[in-house]
């Protein structure tokens, strides 16, 4: 959160001041008069200078997307980003005419923008935000070759009686195996490692 306190001769010129400074506008901001100021006698002695405390009000979602829409264009994939918000978590569908490069090999690339996404939208915010970012899909297509390969992956640790470890991935498609699996009550799945490294290990139930 950026704020600022200027100094004016009256509070309208104090505002301006700071305004400047953020290099912002009134809609966008917070004004707390902290001192209205004083004329002296003859606008000299016992004047006292108006002072103001301005906060620039960010809206994360929209510095998120601003995000997006740089980070794409400086890769040479510019989108168009539709924004779905349920609760706490942040959809951002992209499309355009080179997606394929913002999805990336196994969607490694939009799983590193999503998660600098995340922590872009909540530098700002006053609650924790989850972002998914979506193209062309992807993250449908995505959780049903991550099911098969659970389950294809469950029946070779019951096979070998050996642990089996996955791929590093991002929470929710971590939660996509956990999930996948909880019926099966020949293994057991857990996490291990640390963000953004973390993977998950199906154990063969013993």
């Amino acid at each position: 959160m950026k704020q600022v306190t200027a100094t004016g001769q009256n509070v309208e010129e104090a505002v301006e001041s700071a305004l400047a400074q953020l290099q912002t506008t009134k809609d966008r901001a917070e004004i707390d008069i902290i001192d209205e100021g004083k004329k002296g006698l003859f606008g000299i002695f016992g004047s006292r200078p108006a002072v103001v405390k301005v906060t620039l009000v960010i809206d994360p979602i929209e510095e998120a997307k601003n995000f997006l829409k740089n980070v794409s264009k400086q890769m040479g994939a510019p989108v168009e980003i539709e924004v779905k918000r349920q609760g706490k978590q942040v959809n951002f569908i992209l499309t355009g005419e080179k997606i394929a490069l913002l999805i990336g090999k196994r969607g490694q690339t939009l799983n590193s923008l999503q998660y600098l996404t995340q922590l872009v939208i909540n530098r700002s915010s006053n609650q924790y935000l989850t972002v998914i970012l979506d193209a062309e899909d992807y993250r449908n297509r995505r959780n049903e070759t991550l099911i098969q390969l659970a389950h294809r992956l469950a029946q070779k640790a019951v096979k070998t009686g050996k642990d089996v470890a996955l791929e590093p991935m991002p929470s929710y498609e971590r939660k996509v195996i956990h999930t996948a699996l909880s019926g099966n009550k020949r293994i057991k799945t857990f996490s291990d490692g640390t963000e953004p490294h973390r993977y998950i290990v199906i154990v063969p139930a013993k």
